[in-house]
């Protein structure tokens, strides 16, 4: 029987996707990465599913990062078509899903790792968990978004070091760097960042899809540009009933019902 790779399941509005290889401690290879895919399609196709969160089964890993000795069987040309081209393929799915994407930390997230975390829109991460960018170390540099993303997040100088020198990260060092939302001790950090799924998912789920769309395509552009988009954007909310649950129901004085139309 094939193992599940990755399992998914629903706790109401929120789909949990859960990387299910400890053995392994969740490295990343092309059929982990097609199983992360093809988890993240099914959650995106269930209308009940408003908010993902992402996580390891067990304590050790997060992801814990490539699979070395699959990376040093290809060389270049190998390489870039059968794994580069999948994990910038993938990686990108989660970055541009239309639903809040939350990052509950559990363990190593290191390499391919910590380069998926840089995909997801909200982090939570364990006091015990670590996170870093140690390719250096192997003589070679993150090549799944990482030199590119990590620098659009933090201070140059900043993403400089940790790639330069390899160095992990502890949570508390992570959230002062704000590469992450909050550090939660790991006993509390799926509960807690379930909690806060919740909170997102009784939002509208258009105006949290074009909110979301909004920031990422108005970071690329300059603000000029970014303004226009917005203000482009957030008219397609007022065609929405839910804009107008939201405004009647402040109006009215009661909680608002958000139906995703």
């Amino acid at each position: 029987m094939e193992e599940v790779r990755v399992l998914t399941e629903k706790q109401g509005p929120v789909g949990l996707m859960l990387f299910n290889q400890p053995e392994k401690l969740n490295t990343l290879d092309v059929p982990m990465l097609l199983a992360m895919e093809q988890a993240l399609t099914e959650l995106e196709r269930d209308t009940e599913v408003r908010v993902i969160v992402v996580t390891g089964v067990d304590e050790r890993a997060f992801i814990a990062g490539g699979n070395i000795a699959d990376l040093n069987a290809r060389r270049g040309l190998q390489h870039y078509t059968e794994f580069s081209e999948v994990v910038h393929r993938v990686f990108r799915r989660f970055e541009v899903c239309a639903k809040p994407t939350l990052a509950a930390v559990n363990g190593w997230a290191l390499g391919g790792g910590m380069e998926f975390m840089l995909t997801i829109d909200i982090r939570l991460m364990a006091t015990e968990a670590r996170i870093g960018l140690p390719e250096i170390k192997l003589g070679i540099f993150p090549g799944g978004g990482g030199s590119q993303r990590l620098m659009r997040q933090i201070p140059l100088c900043q993403a400089k070091l940790l790639m330069f020198t390899g160095d992990f990260l502890d949570a508390h060092e992570a959230l002062a760097m704000g590469l992450v939302n909050r550090a939660v001790p790991r006993a509390q950090l799926r509960e807690e960042t379930l909690q806060l799924a919740r909170r997102i998912a009784e939002k509208s789920p258009i105006a949290l899809k074009l909110l979301k769309s909004s920031m990422l395509h108005g970071a690329q552009m300059p603000l000029e540009a970014a303004l226009a988009h917005e203000c482009a954007t957030i008219s397609l909310v007022f065609d929405s009933d839910d804009a107008h649950e939201g405004c009647g129901a402040f109006i009215e004085k009661r909680a608002p019902v958000f139906r995703g139309r």
